[in-house]
């Protein structure tokens, strides 16, 4: 299979499969081959777990390398921009900090501050959005090799992520204009709720802070369901943007036409995905927590210096720990939904367009001759 991905004809690229072969007479159909982590054939629920487990197995060194060097990269990226933005408002903040107790800082000693704190937070942003769309797009790019059963090469993957990024980062920004209505709708509840919490205890009322709240809150539950109906239709659009070469908008649209009439069923598989990084997640943190906790109960006064000394040294591992962690977390919540996801493209085309012959002859092995086919299921989602 060439780094081409383009819809060439290449296994993964826009061209459809070959047309059904003929039936099995009154014989069983054989078996599917399977070079790689999946069955060259529809999908269920365990074929797409399980592929994405062996996919971790067989390419994780190249997949969580490519997280690890691109999340270190960017946290190195961020603490650098702190550092420079300390060095050129370090002056005014410990005057800041130094003023006698009561008086509060000018707008011309703070204004120096805003404007250093609002550049990192966007210069953070916006190299997390970038780490974003390297990770999401190794993940597709390793698939190409572990479904056909190739070896996963380092260089092959990085080579292939970081040419796709531009398109994976349009699709990963147009989807998140998705959730800006719904989360506005429930900033403006929030606030409006605790604004009308602050002035019933004042004895104002707050009725129309109330109302505001009631309102935001009933408009997250008319734009959340719009919001994640959407989503799912544009979920397999970063797979398409590097399995097909395509750009943010086409890929978006493929991702829409290949969802049809399987949304509940993705919806459902990307779902369990997400629950299950965020469970283990959520456990990683804990225990790091947990590792954490006990040390610092059992710290001494600090009294004397070497004290100090041996404590410094301590919460220096501790961050360390923390730090790891969080790592370790945000790969897991980064790269497994996405797996799923990029099988569950493969899928759709398995199913909508007969692409597992194409599949076994790139991978070299006999494709199944696939017998009458079913009727397409009716259109949904």
């Amino acid at each position: 299979m060439s780094d081409n991905m383009g819809p060439g004809p290449g296994p993964y690229g826009g061209a459809q499969g070959h047309g059904a072969a003929p039936g099995w007479g009154g014989w069983g159909p054989p078996p599917a081959p399977k070079p790689g982590v999946i069955p060259l054939r529809p999908l269920d629920l365990g074929d797409v777990l399980s592929g994405a487990f062996a996919t971790i197995g067989r390419g994780w060194k190249q997949l969580y390398g490519t997280a690890v060097a691109v999340y270190v990269l960017a946290a190195l990226a961020v603490g650098g921009a702190l550092v420079l933005a300390y060095s050129a408002v370090g002056d005014g903040l410990h005057e800041i900090i130094d003023l006698p107790p009561g008086e509060d800082p000018s707008w011309d000693q703070a204004q120096p501050l805003v404007v250093a704190l609002a550049s990192v937070w966007v210069f953070a942003v916006v190299v997390l959005l970038v780490s974003t769309a390297v990770v999401t797009a190794a993940v597709p790019a390793v698939l190409q090799d572990t479904v056909l059963g190739r070896p996963v090469v380092f260089g092959t993957v990085w080579r292939r992520a970081w040419g796709k990024v531009p398109a994976v980062l349009g699709t990963v920004l147009l989807t998140g204009l998705i959730a800006v209505v719904p989360m506005a709708l429930m900033m403006l509840g929030l606030v409006a709720l605790m604004v009308s919490l602050v002035t019933s205890l004042d004895g104002d009322g707050g009725g129309g802070a109330g109302g505001l709240a009631a309102l935001g809150f009933l408009g997250v539950l008319a734009t959340a369901p719009v919001a994640v109906w959407l989503w799912v239709k544009f979920s397999l659009a970063p797979h398409v943007a590097v399995f097909e070469g395509q750009g943010p908008i086409r890929s978006m649209r493929r991702s829409w036409d290949l969802v049809r009439g399987g949304w509940w069923r993705i919806f459902g598989i990307s779902l369990l995905a997400y629950l299950m990084a965020a469970a283990v997640s959520f456990a990683i943190r804990q225990s790091v927590d947990v590792a954490t906790a006990f040390p610092m109960a059992g710290t001494a006064t600090l009294d004397e210096g070497e004290d100090l000394a041996t404590f410094l040294v301590g919460m220096s591992g501790w961050f360390a720990l923390a730090l790891v962690g969080q790592l370790v977390a945000q790969i897991v919540t980064s790269t497994f939904p996405q797996l799923v996801n990029g099988l569950l493209y493969v899928d759709q085309r398995m199913r909508n367009e007969n692409l597992a012959p194409v599949l076994a002859s790139a991978a070299g092995a006999p494709a199944a001759a696939p017998g009458p086919q079913p009727p397409a299921p009716p259109v949904a989602g």
